[in-house]
């Protein structure tokens, strides 16, 4: 399995020269599968590049999306996904939810008033599959957990036949002051054993009252979980905005530093643009 992060930004894309390391686009995040299967994992404006990517690739085969929330910061790039505009290309949606398959029917994107282009005449072969809380895809089975964020998420669990595996949790609060939907030691299960865990770490605890109960987990928060589902690496992502290059840099520092204390053979990572992981 091949992870290749397209966009790490949560909330607005962020661009500007204090960026430039870590990326402004926000969050889309590939998983290409050992029998060479994409899944592509949210539809930020990373998804842009992830497109170029693809042809660049010389990749044919079915594009799988798979979307956590529709929040805009997910979606907003879905427009100028170039696979979208080519007439034999295969692009496969998969909904966890009844809901998000209402979603993916009428989707706002595509409504001729949010953008030109309605979705009907998107020259694509653009498939949707049933609501399904787990799907099988290529060479790997992909399960959703429900996460907790206002308005709903769900979380991703993918695990490929030659066993390695990812678990995409964001937007998502370990934490929150009410309604908790999933509770840490429920996801520390889902997560178990993962080749690499992808989580929502927007916040510090310096950010803390103010923005408890905004959908997000804290850095500490999402590193213990990583430890308590004995993952094999941790990779931090959905960076709040205001985090500039040099914040990221504090947090790569601190995150090894709580790694070497308190979960030794763990590894972190701070997501970026560019970056390829291999599992």
């Amino acid at each position: 399995m091949r992870v290749r992060f397209f966009g790490v930004r949560g909330s607005i894309p962020t661009p500007g020269p204090s960026t430039v390391r870590y990326g402004g686009n926000s969050v889309c995040v590939e998983v290409q599968l050992a029998d060479g299967t994409r899944i592509i994992l949210d539809a930020g404006t990373g998804i842009r590049e992830c497109g170029k990517q693809i042809e660049h690739d010389g990749y044919t085969g079915p594009i799988h999306l798979c979307i956590t929330h529709p929040h805009w910061d997910h979606l907003i790039g879905l427009p100028f996904f170039g696979p979208l505009y080519t007439k034999d290309r295969r692009v496969i949606l998969h909904p966890m939810n009844a809901a998000s398959r209402e979603r993916m029917n009428h989707p706002i994107m595509f409504d001729g008033e949010h953008f030109p282009v309605r979705f009907r005449d998107l020259p694509a072969q653009i498939e949707q599959m049933p609501a399904a809380c787990e799907h099988r895809i290529g060479s790997a089975r992909i399960t959703a957990v429900a996460l907790n964020h206002p308005g709903g998420a769900n979380g991703f669990r993918i695990d490929d036949d030659d066993g390695t595996s990812v678990c995409y949790l964001t937007d998502n609060e370990l934490y929150p002051p009410a309604g908790q939907v999933t509770t840490p030691a429920e996801l520390a299960r889902f997560a178990a054993g993962a080749s690499l865990i992808i989580h929502d770490a927007q916040y510090l605890p310096g950010d803390m009252p103010a923005k408890h109960g905004w959908g997000h987990s804290q850095v500490d928060e999402v590193l213990a979980l990583a430890r308590d589902a004995e993952a094999r690496r941790v990779a931090l992502h959905h960076h709040d905005p205001d985090r500039d290059d040099d914040a990221l840099d504090a947090i790569a520092a601190g995150a090894t530093r709580w790694a070497a204390a308190h979960a030794p053979a763990l590894e972190t990572i701070v997501a970026r643009e560019g970056l390829t992981v291999e599992l």
